[in-house]
């Protein structure tokens, strides 16, 4: 009688394939590049910054693998800063540049379908007395050169352009965007982080004056990036303290990173060859998309030369798209709504609302990346759970954003909230006000004291347990079940002030029953 206890961990088990397109998020680390890391990680403890033997041999490694992403991206290694990570690149140049012309010089344009830490950053730019354009592009995400050239003036001293854009894949025409820019004496900052492995690089070519990379977009480690600098371009260092990276970065170097990086760049031309089969699957997958719905709408690009061969963005018309992401979820299939680095937020993508799409269209939309790992079968298991959500043969189960749990939802007498969290976080965390907690892996035992005309809030720490429970009680026949996105963890860093307020008030703890309802 006792192993019927434990019927929900036996419909997880159902579900345990792991399909990952999630690319232009992050990738996972390549085989040689852990292997570098790991002998770096035993062997080479020395600071590079240290005279003695361990030391040199440990600067010798970050100049190697300096020369290593010099060589990929056609760059002079001395051209070449490494910073902690792209959002690091691109906040020192934004700043440094600025500081460098301000208020002789007073104005930026940028394209609106940057990186958010190239958008935030010039927000924050704004609040210092920076004036910021955003010139136009077209549907599908193109700058609209013209557009451009009309906004250029002597007072405009940066152009921000995305070489290849996260969400959609477009690729910008950035050897014609430079010479705009030279033609009104203003500098040039490319943001390469999604093309990076995925297409060739030539930062001499474009001559543009700055660009950032980031390793674990291209099956390196995370917490490593790379800032080109143009020899003889205006750039200060964003931090101060120790002489490293020529001044241009202080900190002592992330040994084992770098190496990983330069390992990552190694592998490049692989990756680039790799493409093809890559442009394949994307077509077999658009095809059988447009076959299930025949009505989407494809937001990328679809000429091969002006979108990255792995990206594809595209709407479901009357499909909401974090019911569809909560399902591919619990099926094992990671894909997304846009960028990692702004997830977690109810606001719409703003590449997405800049190529015309509405507030509905983009809450309708998903990212798919793939990489060197997917193959045909992925895609087909991916279309069939996508064709089953969307002609209704499996349940719907409702996705909250951190930033949509308020004060109203906590105490609507109408909510029945689920903490489906183990034992180690709650002792850890407090958890919701009003909150019910169970055991997270006998559900079933719980089923008789779950009201099934309230709405079922559900969550845990990180949102993924939760996924497979909303729908399991969904199968079982409770018809408004919602999910906390993110759970707890997401909730508590976007919304701290309730969190503080009101965590862990009024909660109690339901028994199991004795018997598990037929």
């Amino acid at each position: 009688m006792e192993i019927q206890y434990f019927e929900f961990l036996k419909y997880l088990v159902r579900f345990n394939r792991q399909v990952y397109l999630d690319h232009n998020a992050t990738t996972p680390v390549g085989d040689r590049v852990r292997s570098k890391m790991e002998r770096v990680l035993k062997y080479q403890y020395g600071n590079p910054s240290s005279f003695y033997g361990l030391g040199r041999k440990s600067a010798g490694l970050v100049e190697q693998a300096r020369k290593q992403v010099s060589q990929v991206i056609h760059a002079d290694p001395s051209e070449v800063i490494f910073t902690s990570c792209a959002s690091e690149s691109n906040n020192a140049v934004l700043k440094s540049v600025a500081a460098h012309f301000y208020p002789k010089k007073k104005k930026i344009i940028s394209s609106p379908i940057e990186h958010p830490s190239v958008t935030n950053t010039l927000a924050y730019l704004e609040t210092q007395g920076v004036l910021v354009e955003y010139c136009r592009v077209d549907d599908k995400g193109r700058v609209l050169l013209a557009d451009l050239e009309k906004r250029m003036d002597r007072d405009t001293f940066l152009v921000c352009c995305i070489l290849a854009n996260n969400e959609t894949g477009v690729i910008q025409d950035i050897g014609t965007v430079t010479k705009i820019a030279r033609r009104h004496g203003a500098l040039v900052l490319t943001d390469c982080v999604q093309a990076l492995g995925k297409m060739p690089i030539d930062v001499h070519a474009w001559d543009v004056d700055y660009a950032s990379f980031s390793a674990h977009k291209l099956y390196g480690p995370k917490g490593i990036g790379a800032l080109y600098v143009k020899r003889g371009s205006p750039f200060m260092p964003l931090l101060h303290g120790g002489h490293q990276e020529g001044g241009m970065r202080a900190g002592t170097e992330n040994l084992h990173n770098i190496v990983g990086f330069g390992a990552a760049c190694q592998d490049v031309d692989k990756l680039l060859a790799h493409t093809k089969q890559i442009r394949v699957l994307k077509r077999q997958l658009i095809q059988r998309l447009r076959e299930i719905k025949p009505n989407c709408v494809i937001n990328t690009p679809e000429a091969e030369a002006e979108c990255l061969p792995n990206t594809l963005s595209i709407t479901f018309p009357g499909v909401d798209n974090a019911g569809l992401m909560g399902m591919l979820d619990f099926r094992g299939i990671a894909v997304s709504a846009g960028s990692a680095c702004s997830t977690g937020e109810d606001t719409p993508s703003h590449v997405l609302k800049a190529i015309g799409l509405s507030d509905q269209a983009a809450r309708e939309t998903i990212r798919i990346s793939l990489g060197h790992g997917n193959t045909a079968r992925d895609i087909r298991y991916m279309t069939q759970v996508v064709q089953d959500f969307i002609e209704g043969r499996v349940s719907f189960v409702n996705m909250l954003a951190p930033a949509q749990l308020n004060e109203t939802i906590l105490f609507d007498e109408k909510t029945f909230i689920l903490d489906v969290r183990p034992p180690d976080d709650r002792k850890q965390f407090k958890g919701l006000p009003n909150a019910h907690e169970v055991n997270p892996l006998q559900v079933e035992r719980y089923l008789k004291q779950l009201p099934r005309e309230k709405r079922i809030l559900v969550y845990c720490p990180g949102g993924g347990l939760s996924v497979m429970i909303s729908y399991y009680l969904r199968a079982k026949g409770f018809k408004r079940v919602t999910n906390l996105r993110g759970g707890l963890d997401a909730w508590r860093k976007r919304r701290g002030d309730l969190y503080q307020k009101y965590a862990g008030q009024n909660v109690s703890v339901l028994q199991p029953d004795s018997e598990i309802p037929s």
